[in-house]
């Protein structure tokens, strides 16, 4: 379920934020990015497993999770560590809820724009000694029901 802050760039999107970083489009990034946009959270894994199923760029895993790294490092896309210590991505930039399923370990966008600006706004005003808040990032750890 997206949340309806969420909002995954398109290409020509994806393009004006690398020049607005001073960074080019590359072949390898312009891959990348169409793996996310499909994969909207991943590993570098998943994202060279998508790449290499459309088989028109070849690119490496290192290369795939430099990639990844310095486009998260410049605000494009947002890193998050699983509960299993592996580095996931996010295409989407904008702060929303997650859930994280601890077995599936997958994250999913959640909705609940109206919970998640209340909590940033209370954490926000909130005083922690030698600290100033921010921002809030708010993942919530989950396992599947056995209905589910």
């Amino acid at each position: 379920m997206q949340s309806s802050t969420t909002h995954i760039p398109n290409f020509e999107e994806f393009k004006t934020m690398l020049r607005r970083h001073g960074l080019k489009a590359t072949s390898q990034r312009l891959a990348v990015h169409g793996a996310m946009m499909e994969l909207v959270h991943a590993s570098a894994e998943m994202v060279v497993e998508k790449i290499a199923s459309n088989a028109k760029v070849k690119i490496t895993q290192s290369s795939v999770y430099n990639i990844l790294s310095q486009l998260a490092l410049h605000g494009i896309y947002r890193n998050r560590l699983s509960t299993t210590n592996k580095m996931y991505f996010d295409v989407c930039n904008s702060k929303h809820l997650h859930m994280y399923d601890m077995e599936r370990h997958t994250y999913r966008d959640l909705a609940g724009d109206e919970h998640f600006a209340l909590l940033q706004e209370s954490l926000g005003k909130r005083r922690f000694r030698g600290y100033k808040v921010e921002s809030v990032d708010v993942v919530i750890l989950a396992r599947p029901n056995k209905k589910h």
